[in-house]
């Protein structure tokens, strides 16, 4: 007898079935603010006097004494919640994000940050995909729209950049397998949540991607040491801010969220992003893309959870 269908947190949940609204808000809060963090990145990376592999290295691993301080609070805070080390959920993260990275540090020095930014967001149409294949898992027709609408003004928010251009192919599809590797992170990690703390999945999983990452930058970029004050102050950045704030973050809000409006929310990375770009590299910011960036809220607000 086949098994039905699963659809768990992928769908968009009745917030009276065991959801606690303030755990839901704080949810929410969490995911806003990871997009903010991370939205940061791009720029940050075209800043460092690194190759794109060295500075996804020190991303990662300049934040894990930040993210082993805030383990160590989190357990103390809660000693009776459960804190499973190095569960296979969180192992697959670690592997996930070292794609996510590996492919998204490379498009950001190939195409433009706007088309960077929009490709790799699109992890939500991925964790749909993803979730259902591997997970078969589905999700509401609510959160299908709140998708699509998301996905047309993110398309807004780059049509002028998105006509084909040998210069930028390359750096497109890099942005496009980095989406697919956010979604399977996004997974991974939602998975590994309910055995652990966000604190200790933060910092597990980065402790994979920075060993991982590490080797990729030893033996594919000439230099890994920055060369000045100001390259170790743009690397600091990232990873204070994009990975222990980012995805610091993240993990707080995929525990209390469902696994694809999380993802949605961090359509808003790809506003954020356009404005760090228009402000420090002067890409434009357009009327239409504009008009793009308040469809993708509004297609948040379609996708979000319901109260019956």
């Amino acid at each position: 007898m086949s098994q039905p269908d699963t659809e768990y947190d992928m769908r968009s949940p009745s917030l009276n079935e065991g959801a606690d609204t303030k755990g839901f808000v704080l949810g929410v809060v969490a995911m806003l603010l990871a997009a903010l963090a991370m939205s940061i990145s791009p720029s940050l990376v075209r800043l460092a006097d690194v190759g794109p592999f060295a500075s996804a290295f020190w991303r990662v691993f300049l934040a894990l004494p930040i993210l082993w301080v805030w383990m160590r609070y989190a357990e103390a805070a809660e000693p009776n919640a459960a804190r499973a080390s190095f569960t296979l959920p969180t192992i697959l993260a670690g592997i996930a994000f070292t794609g996510d990275l590996f492919f998204w540090h490379l498009s950001i020095m190939r195409t433009t940050i706007a088309n960077a930014t929009f490709f790799a967001t699109m992890a939500p149409l991925w964790v749909v995909i993803f979730g259902w294949l591997l997970l078969r898992q589905r999700v509401s027709r609510a959160t299908l729209l709140g998708l699509l609408v998301c996905l047309a003004g993110g398309t807004a928010l780059v049509v002028q950049s998105l006509a084909f251009n040998p210069d930028r192919a390359v750096g497109d599809a890099l942005a496009i397998i980095t989406g697919a590797f956010f979604g399977l992170y996004f997974l991974a990690v939602g998975a590994a949540r309910p055995k652990t703390n966000a604190a200790r999945v933060t910092f597990e999983l980065s402790i994979i991607t920075s060993a991982l990452l590490f080797l990729v930058a030893f033996f594919f970029e000439p230099r890994i040491l920055p060369q000045s004050i100001s390259g170790w102050c743009v690397l600091l950045a990232l990873g204070l801010i994009s990975h222990a704030g980012g995805q610091g973050l993240l993990s707080v809000a995929l525990g209390r969220l469902p696994t694809v409006f999380s993802s949605l929310v961090i359509f808003l990375e790809s506003i954020a992003a356009a404005l760090f770009a228009w402000f420090l590299f002067g890409e434009n910011v357009t009327l239409l893309q504009a008009l793009g960036g308040i469809v993708i809220v509004a297609g948040i607000w379609i996708a979000r959870p319901r109260t019956p």
